[in-house]
């Protein structure tokens, strides 16, 4: 897949890199400075930031943020013009898996004690290519582009953003900026479940009955249209007032986990192949039995304890408490019915975003936004992620070229949404 996309974007860019110089104005060199900022003279940018972890009133708006820099031949730097959040950003502004992640920014943290504030969070990122560094051969300044910008890195809550060329990923041409940032993490993280962890893909899901525990979210909802693309059969559990909008996403059948009944519904269908779980806590205790047993059938959790473990007993002590965890349970689950329990993670992966991004432009895949929210409105954006029981991605325009898009679309409410549930289901049945 990797070569695949070095090939075809090797050409596409010697063709096309004259257009996009004159469209955004800059002359670059074919060897160019490795360090660099936009245009170079911007040194400073807007950004939301974090000097503590806390509750929402940690977050602070500056126009003094560092602009970040080309440190290496292989970064580009994204002008944002959409961010999304996710549950992780909520956990990371009151210090989930700080001790880890400080590690994994610096890894010399452990010597010293460097602080890792101010810290920018946002994993979604939308925008523009403005730089790249001079081995970078997949983009060109002017290329509008998405990611997912890993935990450990500045996110995207800021005007401008750096990652590597293999974290990036054309962005679709049918979407918006503001559509477009809804997807990446959501993407990257369930592809990473269902493919590394779950044993799917597009040539082996055909048929494969797959439950989907807390389907309405993010990930979910992603997940839900990915495995119906492959030809999976999926079941869903979520609220009740949530169901229009899994079924219109494809879901084959959708199970209200407030019901009474819920647990007897799932025990009466045919067992599973695959259960990716976004839910945790009890789920494990019910959601093991419905599985296939001797047969190599799955239970993936995206709720693993690891970065709990490091916050609360020390890199060390925590690692080694969250392995001999997942031992226990692997060898119980195997013994008992021949079930793989494995533990899913996000994984930053910019070919993996390619085939999504076919995905997205086929019709295949609709993004799925709940709420949007201007660049001056983040705490709000972070009190209705708080708010929880989501329905699909709370988006940040960051740009204020997307603001007036937004405004011309759709109608802002008074906490500064610019699009409700609703809505988004009616999109979704309409596909």
């Amino acid at each position: 897949m990797a070569s695949t996309r070095f090939l075809c974007l090797l050409k596409s860019r010697a063709a096309g890199s004259c257009k996009a110089l004159f469209r955004t104005g800059l002359c670059v060199s074919l060897k160019r400075h490795v360090s660099s900022s936009p245009s170079g003279l911007q040194s400073c940018m807007s950004a939301w930031v974090l000097d503590q972890y806390g509750t929402n009133e940690v977050l602070r708006f500056t126009e003094d943020h560092p602009v970040p820099v080309i440190n290496s031949a292989s970064e580009v730097m994204i002008k944002v013009h959409a961010a999304s959040l996710n549950p992780l950003d909520l956990s990371m502004r009151g210090g989930y898996g700080a001790k880890m992640l400080k590690l994994r920014r610096d890894p010399m943290s452990v010597m010293n004690d460097g602080s890792e504030f101010p810290l920018v969070l946002g994993r979604d990122v939308s925008g523009v290519v403005v730089d790249c560094g001079s081995e970078v051969t997949h983009f060109a300044p002017g290329d509008e582009v998405w990611a997912a910008v890993p935990p450990w890195k500045q996110g995207s809550l800021a005007e401008f953003v750096t990652l590597t060329e293999y974290e990036v990923s054309l962005k679709p041409k049918i979407l918006s900026h503001t559509e477009a940032a809804s997807i990446p993490y959501v993407a990257n993280t369930a592809l990473s479940a269902l493919v590394n962890a779950g044993g799917l893909c597009r040539d082996s899901s055909s048929n494969k009955r797959v439950l989907i525990a807390g389907g309405s979210g993010g990930v979910g909802t992603f997940s839900i249209q990915l495995l119906k693309a492959w030809g999976a059969h999926v079941t869903v559990t979520c609220s009740q007032n949530a169901e229009g909008l899994v079924r219109g996403l494809g879901a084959d059948e959708v199970v209200d986990y407030t019901a009474e009944d819920a647990a007897e519904q799932l025990e009466m269908m045919e067992k599973f192949d695959v259960i990716l779980d976004n839910v945790g806590g009890e789920t494990e205790e019910w959601a093991t039995h419905l599985l296939k047993t001797w047969s190599g059938a799955k239970y993936v959790t995206l709720v693993s304890p690891l970065l709990l473990s490091t916050d609360s007993m020390g890199l060390l002590d925590g690692t080694v408490h969250a392995g001999f965890t997942l031992h226990n349970k692997a060898i119980q689950n195997i013994v008992s019915g021949g079930v793989f329990y494995r533990w899913g993670f996000f994984a930053p992966d910019g070919p993996a975003l390619d085939e999504v991004s076919k995905l997205v432009d086929a019709g295949k895949i609709l993004p799925v936004v709940e709420a949007q929210f201007p660049f001056t409105q983040v705490p709000q954006a972070f009190q209705k992620l708080e708010e929880g029981h989501a329905r699909g991605k709370t988006v940040v325009r960051v740009a204020e070229e997307d603001d007036r898009q937004a405004e011309e679309l759709v109608q802002n409410s008074p906490e500064g949404t610019a699009e409700s549930e609703p809505g988004v289901q009616e999109s979704a049945k309409q596909s």
